[in-house]
């Protein structure tokens, strides 16, 4: 009897110990590297997976050496309950190319999870010779790299200096592939070139052909360059990275074509053009520098007027070239004319084939004496590179008459003595002494002591004591106050990346990226927190104690959940505006109860 109640004890004992280890099990995090193979050609692609069963914080990829990075990181989430109990995954995936052949190691990453460091086990992988693929098979990014082609085309690839250049970037697509999203990866800078972008407001597919193949192809951006310099210039190449779905040879359960989604990197190429010298014979001594067809005038609001009233005058130079790029003539104006300084006003429309519109400078003409004001005519040049040859355009002639007003001097001068002259008539009062008593007093030396300078500096000691003591205190509190300080310097970061993600509304990965460090800094400065101890169950059970609504709770740990989500997802300019009005809405709500 004894001996069975000891077995009943021991097996009642093992149990129990076997279910703290599988608890123990279940709770024990884990974060591993998985490769998609472990060997494979030089010519293959290698997938790459980091996943951890907890969230966590400040993941660290390796530097994936010999290997560039084609795709990645893509970040997938899951999370079920299943018998009451959860499970959690989360992955991020990079796809790998290698760019050399031997035995190379993927070295470990690292992530912080509840405060604690992981990370993952270097792994080797063997890349080889390229690989034939059996039957000629193509893979997914085989299929990619053959349907996607961004071509730059350049209308002119001799222009003249400062002459219109149009660069269309056009991304050819193949009728059997779906581009889902894209993101540039590298903008060109256009250097010595004046650039002014034309907005692609719609991006509507059209039928074209590549190689003599059928594409489709959509226009993605447009840009006018003036070359300011000439020889050979090269057009820096508009990288983007686009997401692709293509179809595989397998079936869905209805016999529908599945899709795979892939990425590639696609680049425009170099584009180097030859820019002309504006030719130096026949170059008129006032040009400017105008390159286009123009035409020019001077005109004048009126030609007769009132001493002390005033005119405009206007020069325009209105037509088709480089209208930002020059100065306008400047009119010859009498001296006698009181002149100032132009008003420049301009309306310019930039289109495919370059700047249109006038530009306008107006001067406002105040005449203060009676006569007849002549503005000569002024010449404009440029040069036409339609037919290679400079213009020079001349305005007219304007004659400028005031009524009624004073004479000059100069026009009494003339008259002589028609001119009836004034006599100065003596007061008697013509000189006055300046001052008649000056109150003047020997130079002489004063003592110091006694004096008010004396006894204002030994005062002086007295009163900065209780002054000094006063910031010493002050400082002392100030100094000792160290999670004021905290909460004072988290509030200034909090509304430093607030502002920031304001500032980034429509660059989707630099706008979450601002609005989560804004939240975490904000709740930093409010819960008194660190950044170990920042996971969403942590926070939920802080708020929950503060006695923190729910809703307010879920809407908190929601948009955290957006932030991580939507840098690895395609979201709309509207969809980002929601997210930052919701979080100023949020921390508004939280205000109120912590």
């Amino acid at each position: 009897m004894k001996m069975l109640r000891g077995n009943i004890l021991l097996f009642l004992a093992m149990v129990f110990l076997s279910g703290s280890m599988v608890h123990a099990q279940n709770d024990e995090i884990t974060f591993t590297m998985n490769l998609s193979k472990e060997k494979l050609g030089i010519n293959e692609r290698l997938r790459v997976d980091f996943t951890m069963n907890k969230d966590g914080d400040n993941f660290t990829p390796p530097a994936f050496e010999n290997f560039k990075v084609v795709m990645g990181p893509s970040q997938s989430i899951s999370s079920s309950w299943i018998n009451g109990k959860r499970t959690f995954s989360k992955t991020y995936t990079y796809i790998l190319l290698p760019t050399a052949r031997g035995n190379f190691t993927i070295q470990q990453a690292t992530i912080e999870i509840a405060g604690e460091t992981y990370k993952t086990t270097p792994k080797t992988v063997e890349v080889t010779a390229a690989v034939d693929r059996p039957n000629g098979e193509k893979t997914v990014d085989d299929v990619a790299d053959e349907s996607l082609h961004l071509v730059a085309e350049v209308s002119k690839d001799n222009p003249y200096l400062n002459e219109a250049v149009t660069v269309v970037y056009k991304l050819y697509v193949s009728p059997d592939i779906s581009v889902t999203n894209y993101r540039p990866l590298d903008n060109p800078t256009y250097n010595n070139f004046w650039s002014q972008d034309i907005p692609v407001t719609k991006h509507t597919a059209q039928n074209g052909t590549y190689e003599g193949k059928p594409f489709r192809y959509v226009v993605l951006k447009r840009v006018v360059l003036y070359p300011q310099k000439s020889g050979q210039l090269e057009i820096e190449p508009l990288s983007l990275e686009i997401f692709v779905d293509v179809p595989t040879n397998r079936r869905d359960f209805f016999g529908g074509r599945i899709y795979t989604q892939t990425s590639k990197t696609v680049s425009a190429g170099n584009r180097t053009i030859n820019v002309k010298s504006l030719p130096e014979a026949g170059k008129p001594a006032d040009f400017s520098g105008a390159v286009g067809d123009f035409e020019f005038s001077v005109t004048t609001s009126k030609d007769q007027l009132n001493a002390s009233e005033s005119l405009q005058a206007k020069v325009e130079i209105s037509g088709k070239g480089n209208l930002k790029l020059f100065q306008l003539p400047k009119p010859e104006l009498p001296s006698s004319l009181e002149v100032y300084d132009p008003e420049h006003e301009e309306d310019i429309n930039t289109y495919s084939t370059g700047m249109e519109g006038k530009v306008v400078d107006n001067y406002t003409i105040v005449p203060s004496f009676r006569g007849k004001y002549p503005i000569p005519s002024i010449p404009f040049s440029y040069f036409n590179p339609a037919t290679g040859k400079y213009v020079t355009l001349h305005s007219d002639e304007i004659n400028i008459e005031v009524m009624e007003g004073p004479v000059s001097s100069a026009d009494n001068l003339a008259t002589g003595s028609t001119t009836n002259k004034q006599l100065v008539v003596p007061t008697g009062k013509q000189f006055h002494f300046i001052k008649i008593n000056p109150n003047l007093s020997a130079i002489g030396s004063h003592d110091f002591f006694g004096s008010r300078s004396f006894f204002i500096l030994l005062l002086v000691p007295f009163l900065l004591i209780p002054i000094a003591i006063f910031t010493s205190k002050k400082r002392e509190a100030i100094a000792s106050d160290v999670i004021g300080n905290k909460i004072k310097q988290a509030n200034r970061l909090a509304k430093k990346y607030l502002s920031a993600a304001k500032r980034d509304l429509g660059n989707k990965e630099a706008f979450y990226v601002a609005l989560e460090k804004g939240l975490h800094n904000y709740l930093k400065a409010k819960l008194n927190i660190e950044t170990t101890e920042f996971s969403k169950e942590k926070i939920t059970g802080i708020l929950k104690g503060k006695q923190v609504d729910q809703e307010d709770i879920q809407g908190f740990i929601g948009l955290l959940t957006s932030c991580e989500m939507a840098r690895y997802s395609p979201y709309t300019q509207v969809q980002m505006q929601n997210d930052y009005d919701k979080a100023s809405e949020v921390i508004s709500k939280l205000d109120k109860q912590l």
